[in-house]
C-alpha cells in the first residue's frame, strides 16, 4: 500500500508538470487541443451563438469561462495517477486509461452543460457554485472512484 501511495503521487506530479502545467510545449498543445475538443462538443448541445470563442454567454451580463481547468484534464490525470500506480500489467493499465479518458470526455462536457443549465435557471448565478464547485466535482469524483473500482475488478478477475 506504501508503494502504491509513493507511486500514485509521484506519478500525479509528472502528469501536471509534464502535461498540464505551461512548463513544455508538449503541455502546451495537449492542454489547447483537449480545450478545442471540449468546446466543439459543447458547441452541439448549446444554442446557437452562446458559445463565443472560449465564454458561454449566459445572458448580456454574465458569462462562463471554459479555459484549461475545465477541459477535463485534470480529474483525468486523478485517475490516471491510479492506474498507472497500481500493480498490474501495462495492456490492462493502458485499456484503462483509454476507457477513462473515453469516460471523462462526455461527462464534463455534460458537467459543464449542468452548470450552464442551472446557472440559466432562476437561481442565476447563485447557483454556480452549488452547481460548479459541489454537484459537478462530486460526478467527477463519483466516476472516477467507479471507473478506478472497475479498474481493479477487472484486473482481479483476469487473475483468478
Amino acid at each position: 500500500m506504501k508503494r502504491f501511495i509513493a507511486l500514485y503521487f509521484l506519478f500525479l506530479a509528472l502528469l501536471f508538470v509534464f502535461l498540464y502545467l505551461p512548463t513544455l510545449p508538449v503541455s502546451l498543445y495537449l492542454n489547447q487541443m483537449q480545450s478545442g475538443l471540449t468546446l466543439k462538443l459543447l458547441s452541439l448541445f448549446l444554442k446557437a451563438g452562446q458559445l463565443q470563442g472560449i465564454d458561454i454567454m449566459i445572458n448580456p451580463h454574465y458569462k462562463i469561462i471554459i479555459n484549461q481547468a475545465c477541459n477535463g484534464l485534470i480529474p483525468f490525470f486523478f485517475l490516471a495517477a491510479s492506474i498507472l500506480a497500481y500493480p498490474t500489467g501495462l495492456r490492462h493499465k493502458t485499456l484503462w486509461l483509454i476507457i477513462g479518458y473515453l469516460v471523462y470526455l462526455p461527462v464534463n462536457v455534460a458537467r459543464i452543460l449542468m452548470v450552464v443549465y442551472f446557472v440559466e435557471s432562476e437561481g442565476g448565478r447563485g447557483n454556480f457554485h452549488w452547481s460548479h464547485d459541489i454537484v459537478g466535482n462530486a460526478i467527477l469524483l463519483i466516476v472516477g472512484l467507479g471507473l478506478f473500482i472497475t479498474f481493479i475488478r477487472t484486473d482481479r478477475l483476469k487473475r483468478y
